[in-house]
């Protein structure tokens, strides 16, 4: 009897207990090596040293990091967080729609494009000129054309951030600009990249060098892109720079070479960002065949629904959970939560109730 009672109690406190997987949780994202560590990992060859507090450099085709510096260091992003802007605003936005400039887009703070009030620009001439001028009066002016306004951009971006494993980046400002609780990592800024290049548009505006924007009365003026990489090093496929005051500058470029498309991303850089993206590239392709991979870009949990198909070249987004899982997930769940939320005493009355079942009654004497 006592080892029936010991093992209902046993397996209460054991189901009670929530199925998850600690260790997993613990692990840094795409790992072991991928920390907050100011230390250099790189694995066959000797990466130049760069200004940069944090970088990383990755090939977007396999997923392999093949060297970094503090990946996962929670920094400010600047206008390299347009990146995930853009990966929430060009599935839903129609290209040809159009949108008038307003007074909130005009006197927007930080760097512009020259959107002027009661002018209208096409969501397409929008994105042109969030990406090459690093716009913000673009960003507000794409981002209020959405449902939901710059309020609901944000919600959605920090949903798409953690969809693709970027769980450094917290979103307050779909600018860029400083705001207090806004951080990326140079980790999460490749996992954009490589989630942006395998949309055509998005790479399309990232390597697009010049676009025209109407003046306020007749004409229009040359906007230029202002990654510099594109200007000076072959085979470049632009993407995102940023600077602030406080973030400094950031700094997310790709280029293709020799069969292989490399990413490198920079933060909490104080200056010579183009130089030192073009080192770090020039090294990796150099080396290529020599480097071991110190980790890895982890893999979106879902494509995005109303994503395009990827451009030539580019990896495959990763595909469906199988129905099959999802049904695991979602069962598992439901016992979980069912197990969680039972009391323990609840496994222990059934065997208390059941006790004098067990127990010889005392025979009664006879008088």
């Amino acid at each position: 009897m006592r080892l029936l009672l010991t093992a209902c109690a046993t397996t209460a406190l054991v189901v009670a207990q929530p199925l998850t997987a600690t260790a997993a949780e613990q692990a840094p994202v795409g790992g072991a090596l991928m920390t907050t560590k100011p230390t250099v990992v790189a694995a066959g060859a000797t990466p130049p040293a760069v200004q940069a507090s944090a970088w990383v450099v990755a090939d977007i085709d396999t997923g392999q990091v093949l060297a970094a510096k503090a990946p996962h260091a929670k920094l400010r992003p600047a206008s390299t967080l347009k990146a995930l802007t853009a990966l929430v605003l060009l599935p839903r936005l129609k290209k040809t729609d159009q949108v008038t400039g307003t007074d909130a887009d005009a006197n927007i703070v930080g760097s512009k494009v020259g959107i002027s009030p009661g002018l209208r620009y096409s969501v397409n001439l929008l994105f042109e000129g969030m990406f090459l001028a690093s716009g913000n009066d673009a960003v507000h002016a794409l981002c209020e054309h959405d449902d939901g306004g710059t309020a609901g951009t944000i919600q959605r971006m920090n949903a798409k951030a953690k969809d693709l494993g970027a769980l450094d980046t917290t979103v307050t400002d779909p600018t860029g600009l400083d705001a207090d609780g806004q951080y990326s990592s140079a980790y999460d800024l490749a996992l954009f990249a490589q989630a942006g290049l395998g949309r055509p548009d998005f790479a399309k505006y990232a390597k697009t060098k010049f676009t025209n924007y109407p003046l306020t009365t007749k004409g229009t003026y040359q906007v230029a892109n202002q990654n510099k990489l594109l200007f000076k090093y072959d085979g470049a496929l632009g993407i995102k720079t940023g600077y602030t005051t406080l973030a400094r500058n950031t700094f997310i470029g790709a280029a293709r070479r020799d069969g292989h498309t490399l990413v490198v991303t920079m933060m909490n850089a104080p200056h010579g960002i183009t130089e030192d993206a073009s080192k770090l590239l020039s090294w990796t392709f150099k080396n290529y065949d020599k480097l071991s991979p110190v980790g890895s870009l982890v893999k979106p949990v879902a494509p995005p629904k109303e994503a395009t198909g990827p451009a030539d070249g580019q990896p495959q987004a990763a595909g469906p959970i199988p129905p099959s899982r999802r049904t695991t997930d979602k069962q598992l769940r439901t016992v979980n939560s069912f197990f969680v939320s039972t009391p323990v005493w609840f496994w222990a009355a059934p065997p208390v109730l059941l006790l004098g079942l067990f127990l010889k009654r005392p025979r009664r004497r006879r008088h």
